[in-house]
């Protein structure tokens, strides 16, 4: 499989301003509404399912994770804990900078190379690429759609241009 793994680095990187775009706006919402911060970010779809606060640490887990996976560097820790708005923001804005130092080079020749990952209940060896595009971009865009539909289920006003905040 042939893929130009840095290339993911922006779409992830784009999307992480969308994250951020469309977590203000929840926030202005709740605000207008008597809607405190930390009740918004545990709004959900359903209840089984994470709630605002745990899609938004998903995404940018994925988007800094997985490109640093697939060139080889040391994985990023996960943003833990239950973190407020400011410190979304902040990880968001960490996240951004740390793929903006990923270089074309630290990707070229990864695609067939090998990654073992623990997802659970499982450890499966994969080449990187399909890593990054079988499993790790479909993952960061269903979180990022849940994180958009939950704020839209609550009555955000937003809609899909707002998914394009961060460019095509």
């Amino acid at each position: 499989m042939k893929a130009d793994l840095y290339s993911f680095v922006g779409i992830y990187s784009r999307n992480l301003d969308t994250l951020a775009n469309i977590l203000t706006k929840g926030a202005e919402f709740a605000a207008a509404n008597g809607v405190s911060e930390a009740e918004m970010l545990d709004w959900r779809l359903a209840d089984d399912m994470f709630p605002l606060r745990r899609q938004a640490q998903i995404v940018r887990d994925f988007a800094v994770q997985w490109p640093a996976r697939a060139a080889g560097l040391p994985v990023p820790a996960a943003l833990e804990g239950e973190p407020d708005l400011a410190q979304l923001r902040a990880a968001i804005s960490e996240a951004k900078a740390a793929l903006a130092n990923l270089k074309p080079d630290q990707f070229e020749g990864r695609d067939e190379v090998p990654l073992t990952v623990n997802i659970g209940p499982m450890e499966p060896t994969l080449p990187a690429a399909q890593w990054i595009l079988g499993f790790a971009t479909t993952n960061f865009y269903f979180h990022l759609s849940m994180a958009y539909a939950i704020l839209r289920a609550k009555g955000v006003p937003i809609g899909k241009i707002d998914l394009f905040a961060g460019g095509l």
